[in-house]
């Protein structure tokens, strides 16, 4: 068995309001609490993280997936949204929606779409991070397949 260890170090001068900094490799950024929960918005926040973290794998997954299948691939994209419910000052990550648009090149037949189909629903059901937030946070596709 492999074991990958990833590793962040992150710094937070003072309270609630301030900005921090992380340092997780590729991933540099400042960080703060979003303007929209009454922050000062000059930085990533945990929710877009979240979201990121679930897109990129879901996006990986799908292109590995259609690698895999040798499918003829043309383009591929993907738009995800994150949505936190706040009631009664309680913050819940409600729900991501993945909206994948793949497009195959034009010599594919009827068999490739129907396969494609599947794996955009396959890879969010494989993808690590969706299995790690299952059960907590709803994960909804919506893809249009050119």
């Amino acid at each position: 068995m492999a074991e990958h260890h990833f590793h962040l170090q992150a710094q937070w001068p003072g309270g609630r309001n301030s900005e921090g900094y992380i340092d997780a490799g590729n991933l540099k950024t400042k960080i703060s609490i979003p303007a929209e929960m009454d922050g000062p918005g000059s930085g990533t926040n945990p929710d877009e993280m979240l979201l990121g973290a679930a897109a990129t794998c879901y996006l990986i997954t799908l292109a590995a997936m259609i690698e895999r299948a040798d499918l003829p691939l043309k383009e591929m994209a993907l738009e995800s949204e994150g949505i936190v419910d706040v009631t009664n000052g309680v913050f819940t990550y409600k729900k991501i929606i993945h909206r994948p648009s793949v497009t195959l090149s034009e010599n594919a037949g009827e068999k490739a779409y129907e396969l494609l189909e599947r794996l955009v629903h396959r890879a969010e059901q494989t993808c690590m991070i969706s299995k790690a937030i299952k059960g907590n946070v709803e994960v909804a596709l919506e893809a249009k397949i050119h």
